[in-house]
């Protein structure tokens, strides 16, 4: 008897742990998809607007992959800590840097698996040490190193224009369209 009583009282916690994770992040008012939907779609749209607006169709760099994560956190988990705005642009930044420092230490395609490495783990540990972890960042670090030559190019531009030029244009989209909801605000605050 008491080892089905510990059993039953251990899938309960387990169930009520599983639910609570679940639940609790994935779980908006419907309305919330809709805010969410708006803020990403604009916000990467903009970036594109911009891109096309100042380059031939065959120089897009404005539009590197990073940035859709970093919409799935500011549009979608306003309230997430890896989403306010010191990790959003201090993530960015560090990736980027790191990124093009990388690049230009170790420019042979021979070490790209060294390079792609380094650039990814460095950054990471510089964001923790900063306190701006923002998950997209190490990705936008990546970009340098196995990005095309054009992004390969800007060398430290790349920090500058795409990175934190299309990170204001996401921050400030974001602060408009999560702010028009009463119960959603961007930069969270409790």
């Amino acid at each position: 008897m008491f080892k089905y009583l510990k059993k039953k009282l251990k899938n309960k916690k387990a169930y009520r742990i599983a639910r609570y994770i679940i639940y609790r992040e994935t779980i908006l008012k419907p309305i919330d998809h809709l805010w969410t939907f708006l803020g990403a779609f604009f916000g990467i749209s903009l970036i594109g607007i911009v891109q096309n607006s100042q380059l031939p169709l065959s120089d897009h760099v404005f539009l590197i992959g990073s940035f859709g994560a970093s919409a799935v956190l500011i549009y979608g988990v306003t309230n997430s800590p890896l989403a306010q705005p010191r990790n959003l642009f201090g993530g960015h930044f560090i990736g980027s840097l790191v990124g093009v420092c990388i690049a230009k230490i170790l420019p042979s395609s021979q070490f790209i698996w060294i390079a792609s490495g380094l650039a990814v783990a460095i950054s990471i540990v510089l964001m923790q040490i900063s306190k701006t972890l923002h998950p997209p960042g190490g990705a936008t670090a990546l970009i340098a190193i196995i990005g095309s030559e054009k992004i390969k190019t800007l060398g430290f531009w790349y920090i500058i224009d795409p990175v934190l030029s299309s990170v204001f244009i996401m921050f400030i989209v974001a602060i408009i369209f999560n702010n028009i909801p009463e119960d959603r605000s961007y930069p969270y605050r409790k």
